[in-house]
């Protein structure tokens, strides 16, 4: 099994690079309005951002920023296939204008567009971000009401082009057993709260895109592509940046493009790319490994495990996990511009791990389910 993986140097608000309908799922995060590092991209966009900024126009930029991100929209809707997800990652923004402090929600005008375009909103995720700082506070102290609430979190909106994609043939119905996950990553990734996930920190040297780089973590990416999408699906990213998304998809075994105005930041994206192994294989390995920990403390702990998964030869929880398969990265070739990766099967790593022979109860000849 391969994957290939594209880079294009163009505007998100136009993908006539991409046919209708063959993308599979989109992972991204767009500029975030309102956002001061973000308002020379946006005046590129629209000259009128930056006169309703310097006359003072709060609601009026806020609103010219977003129907440039509807454009993007737009072409999200036409290169998505029927049931189709797109996962995007926002935050809303607070900014004093003219002397005037306040809320600009981006996921809520967001949300609104989404659904003029049809789509269904799905239960959102709130990325609760670390933060150094406790005690600190906006506004006046302790004196009410002029002390405001701290925002640290971001939300990830999960928005579903149409009905429920269905799996209809063969192929199709292996491809998603092989991509299913873990019935604890389930509880965990689920949850509508994520916490203990660092924001990605600058990496860019001296780009001259540094200054505008806003680069997620390869955890959210990861985790999303991996929730919303199977194994030789598409994923997009139309705000490419250091190309997070890409090597995500890579992990998982999907096929990827990533898209950014920014020719210049698109080269670092695809250099990054190129020396990915050792991150996705680490993060590959960690999974199993993670499993092989949860299946120890739950036999620790008296229950019982049902069923095995036949590829990494372990318990597991539930009948849907038993053909779940984690490949490790092999290879990553170029052919005309087009990045070619390679897959090999796991090594039974957890043979080498303590209590190995408490996993495995009942050989390998067995049917799924145990006794």
């Amino acid at each position: 099994m391969t994957t290939r993986h594209r880079f294009i140097a163009a505007d998100a608000r136009d993908l006539g690079c991409l046919s209708a309908g063959t993308v599979h799922c989109v992972v991204t995060s767009p500029p975030y309005p309102m956002i001061e590092m973000w308002d020379a991209c946006f005046t590129h966009m629209n000259g009128a951002v930056a006169d309703a900024l310097a006359t003072g126009d709060g609601t009026t930029a806020f609103e010219l920023m977003h129907l440039e991100l509807d454009r993007v929209w737009r072409e999200l809707e036409r290169v998505l296939i029927d049931g189709g997800i797109v996962c995007l990652n926002i935050g809303d923004a607070t900014r004093s204008i003219a002397g005037t402090f306040q809320l600009y929600a981006n996921h809520a005008r967001i949300l609104s567009a989404f659904r003029w375009l049809g789509f269904q909103v799905l239960p959102t995720v709130l990325w609760r971000k670390q933060t150094n700082a406790p005690n600190k506070f906006m506004g006046s102290g302790m004196l009410p009401p002029g002390a405001y609430v701290t925002l640290e979190h971001e939300t990830i909106l999960i928005l579903r082009k149409g009905a429920k994609r269905p799996f209809d043939t063969d192929t199709a119905k292996a491809l998603r057993r092989e991509s299913a996950f873990f019935w604890e990553e389930r509880n965990y990734w689920f949850s509508d709260v994520w916490f203990n996930i660092k924001g990605t920190p600058q990496e860019l040297g001296d780009l001259p895109a540094r200054g505008r780089s806003a680069a997620f973590p390869f955890e959210i990416a990861h985790r999303l592509v991996n929730m919303f999408s199977v194994k030789q699906d598409t994923i997009l990213d139309p705000f490419a940046g250091t190309g997070t998304t890409n090597v995500a998809a890579a992990a998982a075994e999907r096929h990827s493009i990533g898209v950014d105005s920014d020719s210049t930041l698109l080269e670092f994206a695809e250099s990054r790319f190129v020396t990915s192994k050792s991150l996705v294989n680490d993060r590959n390995r960690h999974r199993l490994e993670d499993h092989l920990e949860f299946v120890r403390e739950r036999l620790r702990s008296g229950k019982r495990l049902k069923f095995r998964n036949q590829p990494h030869d372990v318990l597991c929880v539930s009948a849907q996990e038993t053909d779940l398969r984690i490949r490790l990265l092999a290879d990553l070739t170029e052919e005309s511009g087009t990045f070619v990766a390679s897959y090999s099967d796991m090594p039974a790593l957890q043979k080498d791990l303590p209590g190995f022979e408490k996993l495995i109860v009942i050989p390998f000849s067995i049917p799924h389910r145990l006794p």
